[in-house]
């Protein structure tokens, strides 16, 4: 995979990286940029860091999309500066950020060295609903749509370039990510999102940049999944496992988290 900043829109740059497939976007203003999400570990930060270096040389300020150990286990590296984070993303960090880290070491024991490197830096600005930085003259907003891949997503919008990066809310090139979503309330934080937001590039979390009929597709699935789950909490799997739009360990994620949702 060629890790190179891709430009999609005016001084907006999407960095897909090899490692989870996963992507950090940078926005340039006069005099500063905004870096959503920090990678995975100390070491890829770095690596994050020398690759921003080479479009531009301002002060930063940080954004995390949700509180997932890929989308900012790298923070630290990032200091001194501001993070911004939804609320519960901040909490979760602060709380159970080295339950992440320990979890992390035993699913990844190859990199169990580079992931103890990593120190919990959780972010230090947060909101509820919606927030709006001035970044060098160019004003970005977070929004929080709902509960969705995670109880904390925010979707990155900057009108002045067309550009929406929507976190894990979206997912290219791989199903969704269900281990501790939200799947009765996706489809309707998706929905919000389209409804909301008229541009038509999106940039997931994870895999290629996409456009706002994908998005919709994918909402479109998220509904079914919610649909087939909720049907299935009353009349059993028995067949309904086939009809789910994703691979059956991912649907099968899915219809736990609905269940829970359901018995809560």
């Amino acid at each position: 995979m060629n890790e190179r900043w891709q430009e999609v829109g005016d001084r907006v740059y999407v960095r897909r990286h090899e490692s989870f497939d996963m992507n950090t976007g940078l926005i340039v203003g006069d005099g500063h940029c905004l870096v959503l999400d920090t990678r995975s570990s100390h070491r890829e930060a770095a690596d994050l860091i020398d690759a921003i270096r080479t479009i531009t040389g301002h002060p930063w300020t940080v954004v995390n999309s949700h509180s997932h150990f890929d989308h900012y286990f790298g923070n630290a590296l990032f200091r001194p500066g501001e993070i911004w984070s939804h609320v519960r993303c901040a909490e979760e960090i602060d709380l159970y950020g080295g339950q992440h880290r320990a979890n992390v070491m035993e699913r990844l024991p190859d990199r169990r060295a580079e992931i103890e490197e990593v120190t919990i830096a959780p972010p230090d600005h947060t909101f509820t609903t919606s927030a709006s930085l001035d970044i060098g003259g160019r004003i970005v907003h977070l929004r929080h749509f709902g509960l969705g891949h995670s109880s904390n997503d925010i979707v990155l919008h900057v009108p002045d370039a067309g550009v929406v990066f929507a976190g894990d809310l979206v997912e290219e090139g791989a199903p969704p990510a269900f281990s501790d979503s939200y799947p009765l309330d996706w489809p309707a934080t998706t929905a919000a999102m389209l409804a909301a937001l008229p541009e038509q590039v999106f940039v997931p979390g994870h895999g290629a940049v996409v456009d706002r009929a994908f998005v919709r597709n994918q909402q479109a699935e998220l509904a079914l999944v919610a649909d087939l789950a909720a049907k299935a909490h009353v009349e059993g799997l028995r067949d309904s496992i086939g009809r789910f739009p994703y691979p059956e360990e991912v649907s099968r994620q899915a219809i736990e988290r609905a269940f829970l949702q359901l018995d809560g």
